[in-house]
């Protein structure tokens, strides 16, 4: 699972000392011109699949901003729950039992399969109640720094693998350097974080992943506007032509993170800097330039049996106990069964 294919650069083999200079800078340039970027999907409100899909995932990310309530945890899980799997990613969380505070509210429905936690970033994946399909579940984490503070902004990222009915599946949250400067910064960290996940202990003839899903803060910041032009297409409702200013979108196209990964088309509003208690944008001094700090991005390996389908991708705008709106995505998986041209192979 090491790298977890995450950009092509990374993917890379170390080179011997004795390649020349020259040799590596022409390597890399090939390298970056044939990354993939971040492929926008749209969503689709019913599923392509000829029949029913095999998995469907709601998967949420949220920076808390140290509060919770047990009703913004409600809305978060919300009450339509017609998804197999809940994946919960949240940063800056409270001192508090957040498992508890979750279980709770999915009670009825869901129980805990996996979760995995380093101080104030936590992830918790749920599944049906009495489920017995879900199985090898690992956790791991990475931190980069950042820890302390009132609310505990830790920094780095944590992990937990899955599998279900043959389907391996990582779910990454990440919570990356803030400011609108450390592009470079935020770089360095994907590909670090990306590198040691469950690379401790590694069996080479293990399964790769099929699927990965990244979601969390990433902090990619809208650059090269300022907050006020910014401000004015978001009221116009004409926030997509803000898209060619996301750094993330920017990077990935530079071939630098996330090369081949899907993320569903940005339609609803930035979901950073909110006054805290309403649906304001940053009134403080600083007037931050709002931004998509907060992302759900998957990748599917080209195995030729998995299809999916993206149900939804939007901001949870109801809550409000924060400086920054939830996030969520809907995603469907279906496997189909490999057919061989060649009957021999098949029957072996």
């Amino acid at each position: 699972m090491k790298s977890f294919n995450f950009c092509s650069c990374s993917g890379s083999r170390r080179r011997r000392s004795k390649l020349k200079r020259t040799s590596i800078q022409t390597m890399n340039t090939h390298f970056a011109s044939h990354h993939q970027g971040i492929k926008t999907v749209a969503v689709e409100q019913l599923c392509k699949f000829s029949g029913s899909p095999t998995l469907c995932m709601n998967i949420v990310t949220w920076n808390m901003n140290g509060k919770v309530s047990y009703q913004d945890l409600a809305e978060l899980v919300g009450v339509d729950r017609k998804f197999d799997l809940l994946v919960i990613g949240l940063q800056e969380v409270p001192r508090c039992n957040m498992r508890r505070l979750l279980q709770e509210a999915l009670v009825e429905t869901h129980s805990l399969l996996g979760k995995a936690i380093m101080q104030s970033l936590q992830l918790f994946v749920f599944g049906p109640k009495n489920s017995d399909l879900f199985k090898e579940i690992k956790v791991d984490k990475h931190a980069i720094g950042g820890f302390g503070g009132l609310i505990r902004r830790t920094k780095g990222a944590v992990a937990l693998s899955i599998s279900f009915k043959g389907i391996r599946m990582v779910f990454i949250s990440c919570h990356l350097s803030a400011h609108a400067s450390n592009v470079e910064e935020r770089n360095s960290q994907c590909r670090h974080i990306s590198h040691s996940l469950f690379s401790k202990n590694q069996n080479p003839y293990a399964r790769p992943s099929q699927i990965t899903v990244w979601l969390g803060d990433l902090n990619y910041r809208i650059q090269g506007i300022d907050t006020l032009p910014v401000r004015n297409l978001i009221q116009k409702n004409l926030h997509g032509l803000l898209t060619s200013n996301d750094q993330l979108l920017q990077e990935a196209e530079r071939g630098q993170v996330f090369s081949g990964y899907c993320e569903g088309t940005l339609t609803f509003k930035p979901t950073y800097k909110y006054n805290i208690g309403s649906s304001n944008y940053d009134t403080s001094y600083k007037v931050r330039v709002p931004s998509w700090t907060d992302r759900i991005l998957y990748k599917i390996e080209n195995f030729g049996n998995i299809e999916a389908t993206l149900r939804s991708y939007e901001s949870i705008d109801s809550i409000h106990s924060s400086d920054h709106k939830p996030v969520k995505a809907h995603l469907c998986l279906k496997v189909n069964k490999l057919q061989s041209a060649n009957p021999i192979k098949a029957i072996l």
